[in-house]
């Protein structure tokens, strides 16, 4: 199922002659052209360095005996040869030893893998913590466990004020892989094998092999006890390219001037050194890179892998692009952004003749028909002050007897972005809105983004609403759903709402507020912040009393300079009263939305899940805690906060051990994950372990967030309305769900030739044992067909390929039923695409390093992730 999926237009390259080279265990970082790589017994002769892939038929048949394993492969950046991916029944990751075991697979590749002997296991030493064994990335945390979230609107604007705050993550590359560097083990009378790699063998490929830069294993493990060994294994396939194969870095020439490749190729050396060295055509080169190759020393090229062959020491590729001068803001953005597949380009023409073409577009006024009508109601949204897209607004309204009415309005994205068009599939490849410290990628076209859909205020908008009315205590009393129509009275900040929170008995200066419409006063707004936020509170506290966990971690924000964007400073960002109140009630909004989709569609509702941690992370951590004496209980989620929240005092060291258990605690967290509720039959597996709720899904966030407008259309269908309820797309309940069931189908069965997948393929098919079952039943398992109006389907093989048919009960009962034939991959292989594209965008594009958490906003312990 490997593919070249982000060759894009580039020319295919032929093997250059000479490149095959012998693959000795210090020969990983050698150039080929370098005589001193080649020793004169193997001179001349073709051998290859990495083996050949397994056979689709033979790696399904191992996944099915699980004689194999598939998984994430994650690369450590500071020792390139060691790589990871996670055990599948949750215990010590398998270890991957350099970069031959990893057989041509990048960081992020969905790659099968098969166990060593056991005497070729990796020796731990007994002090040796997760750092050294594991790969989990903090990085990878869903946001649902992360305190002090950032809005993510704050990215949004750099021309609202001189100095614009926005946040950033702390750089999580050296927890990326859980690897610290040590000095490997060495056990009295245990011989070493020789397949150490050296780390500065990428750069020097005779370099000498020490032992803080070596990872070796032992032949002999038998008199070792159990716990000293961690699994190892060998890359055997790669399911998925999920890595974009582009690379940032520089262009140098071959070390040996005689030789042949020297005058036909130069050397691209990436600057992430998880990627390989790769050759490039001196024909796509600058004219006079061979003749001044130092006036090239600083520029920052891409460029992308289009070959790696078994007998290739290093990959071959194309230069895709200059981008200017290392170290520069707008270079090194491009190149990340390149490098993790984020498409940046401008909307294409067809995107945009989707949207209204009459501007300034007003609200049809049929739409005043079909909608509650709100405009009156004093509703009003906080966000960030330079926030531009704003998805979603409050309202608190006291009742009579004591109790209130509130809301929460979200932007009908929905309506805008019509299914199946060309805006629809945009937005589904571009999955989320992608935030950069100085900049964001959009979803949707600013014209969406930032003014039909944004609910900008004193100017009426479409929203989807969840009403209800609670006690002051945040008891529910009733529950409303729909489509409405409001007219914000403000736009207020955070700094705002936690001033009016601050000073409940004072009036805030006009001078000191953003206006507010004439229809509604200051102190209006003002008791409705302080009746929300009383409300929260009691939310709050009964949300952790149910056993909810939150792991507080500190944030950076970074100021930048309103001219050049370059950064002036940081601080640690606050999260305060105002970013809790708004966080509550998203919750709320996103909870309720869950169980009114799931009711209605007990198996097309998409939802979102987290597993519990790593149990054997957990086990580790849990004896490290007692050996330290810290009375931390890990029995639960609720009891792991209760534990962190109560176990320290308030004086600054207290407060600093916290901080470093908080992110010990971190590491056996896994990351939370769409699915859609046919695909899993026990229901124990829906919960959501850091929030602990049975049912959870994204509501809240459609303008940057592609599967909440799937929710959108889900929960429109359940309310008895179409999908789309744009113009010309009147829909139906039933095609609306029809239309869900027939999109995870198609998705299922194609694949993009480029980028990654749309996130509606979001099904991760979970087998017990890695047992695949048997065609039919399978595909009724994923897809609920009986629930799609189904009136019957057969599956069958026609020659190598199988056929699935469906036969659609009529809309109108005089028709004919609707025959419908659907050629698939093996089932095997919809199985191990589900669980891919599953794996890949439950963080949703959320990416390491340098580009921290996406999309961070104010439903964040539920929405985080991080990505994502």
């Amino acid at each position: 199922m490997s593919h070249p999926d982000h060759r894009m237009n580039l020319r295919p390259l032929e093997t250059p002659t000479g490149v095959s080279a012998v693959a000795g265990p210090h020969d990983i970082g050698a150039s080929p052209g370098d005589k001193k790589s080649k020793s004169k017994s193997t001179r001349g002769k073709k051998k290859s360095m990495f083996e050949t892939y397994m056979s689709k038929e033979d790696v399904s048949e191992g996944l099915k005996r699980g004689t194999l394993i598939q998984g994430i492969l994650r690369i450590n950046p500071k020792k390139f040869h060691e790589a990871f991916i996670p055990s599948p029944d949750g215990d010590r990751d398998i270890f991957i030893d350099g970069v031959v075991a990893r057989n041509r697979a990048l960081n992020g590749d969905l790659v099968v893998v098969k166990l060593l002997p056991e005497e070729q296991w990796k020796v731990v030493k007994p002090e040796s913590n997760d750092k050294e064994t594991e790969g989990t990335c903090e990085s990878d945390l869903p946001e649902e466990l992360c305190g002090h979230h950032l809005p993510q609107q704050s990215l949004k604007s750099c021309n609202d004020s001189p100095d614009v705050i926005i946040e950033a993550q702390f750089d999580g590359s050296d927890s990326e892989d859980g690897h610290g560097i040590t000095q490997n083990v060495l056990v009295d009378g245990v011989k070493k094998l020789s397949v150490c790699v050296s780390e500065k063998g990428k750069e020097d490929g005779d370099a000498p092999v020490t032992n803080d830069e070596t990872t070796c294993i032992s032949q002999d493990t038998r008199a070792l006890p159990e716990k000293s060994l961690q699994r190892s294994a060998k890359v055997v396939y790669i399911l998925e390219k999920k890595h974009s194969r582009a690379a940032t870095g520089f262009l140098k020439l071959l070390a040996d001037k005689n030789s042949e490749l020297f005058r036909k190729y130069a050397l691209f050396s990436p600057s992430d050194h998880r990627v390989p060295r790769i050759y490039v055509p001196l024909k796509d080169c600058p004219h006079d890179f061979v003749a001044r190759p130092k006036d090239y020393a600083n520029t920052l090229f891409i460029c992308r892998i289009v070959d790696w062959k078994e007998d290739c020491n290093f990959a071959l590729g194309q230069l895709a692009k200059s981008l200017g001068q290392a170290g520069e803001i707008e270079p090194e953005t491009e190149g990340i952004l390149t490098e993790y597949g984020v498409d940046f380009s401008d909307f294409s023409s067809e995107v945009l003749e989707c949207l209204p073409q009459g501007l300034p577009w007003r609200i049809p006024p049929e739409e005043f028909s079909k909608r509650r009508d709100l405009r009156k109601d004093c509703i009003f949204t906080i966000d960030p002050s330079t926030a531009r897209d704003l998805d979603d607004a409050l309202s608190c309204k006291p009742l009579a007897d004591g109790s209130f009415e509130v809301g929460v309005h979200i932007a009908d994205v929905s309506y805008f972005v019509p299914e199946g068009s060309d805006l629809d599939k945009v937005a589904a490849e571009r999955a989320t809105s992608v935030y950069l410290v100085q900049k964001v990628v959009p979803m949707l076209p600013r014209l969406l983004c930032e003014e039909l859909c944004s609910l900008n205020p004193m100017s009426d908008k479409l929203t989807f609403s969840v009403i209800w009315t609670l006690t002051p205590g945040g008891k529910i009393l009733d529950e409303w759903f729909g489509r409405t129509i409001i007219r914000s009275c403000t736009k207020l900040s955070y700094e705002h709402a936690q001033s009016m929170i601050e000073s409940p008995t004072e009036k805030i200066p006009a001078t000191e507020l953003p206006p507010i419409s004439p229809e509604h006063s200051s102190e209006e707004v003002h008791q409705a912040v302080l009746n929300l936020h009383g409300i929260a509170k009691r939310l709050r506290q009964q949300r952790f009393a149910d056993g909810a966990l939150r792991l507080d971690q500190l944030k950076l924000a970074f100021t930048l300079d309103h001219e050049t964007g370059l950064p002036q400073g940081c601080h640690i960002y606050e999260y305060r009263d105002s970013n809790k109140l708004v966080e509550e009630f998203m919750l709320l909004a996103n909870m309720a939305v869950a169980h009114k989709i799931h009711r209605a569609f007990p198996e097309q509702a998409l939802l979102r899940r987290h597993p519990p941690p790593q149990t054997r992370m957990l086990n580790d951590l849990m004896e490290f805690c007692d050996q330290m004496g810290l009375p931390v209980d890990f029995s639960s989620a609720g009891a792991l906060n209760k534990s962190l929240t109560q176990t320290f005092g308030d004086d600054k060291y207290s407060l600093a051990r916290k901080e470093v258990l908080t992110n010990m605690c971190s590491r056996p967290m896994q990351m939370a994950l769409y699915f859609c509720s046919g695909l899993l039959q026990d229901p124990a597996q829906f919960r959501h372990y850091a929030l602990n709720v049975p049912l959870y899904t994204h509501f809240t966030s459609p303008i940057r967030r592609f599967a909440d407008v799937l929710v959108h259309r889900l929960l429109a269908a359940a309310l008895g309305e179409g999908c789309d309820r744009g113009p010309g797309r009147p829909g139906t309940a039933r095609q609306g769900v029809r239309a869900l069931g027939t999109v995870l189908i198609r998705n299922v069965k194609e694949r993009p030739a480029n980028g990654p997948w749309p996130l509606w393929k979001l099904c991760p098919l979970k087998t017990r044992e890695r047992t695949v079952p048997d065609p039919a039943p399978a595909l009724g398992l994923v897809f609920a067909l009986q629930a799609l109006a189904l009136r019957s389907h057969h599956f069958q093989k026609v020659g190598k390929k199988p056929e699935l048919t469906l036969v659609w009960e009529p809309e109108d009962m005089e028709q004919e039923p609707t025959r419908q034939v659907i050629t698939i991959f093996s089932l095997v292989e919809v199985v191990l695409r589900a669980e891919a594209t599953a794996l890949k965008y439950s963080a949703i594009l959320k990416r390491p390093g340098t580009l921290g958490h996406l999309g961070l906003e104010k439903d964040e312990e539920c929405d985080s992730e991080p990505e994502d």
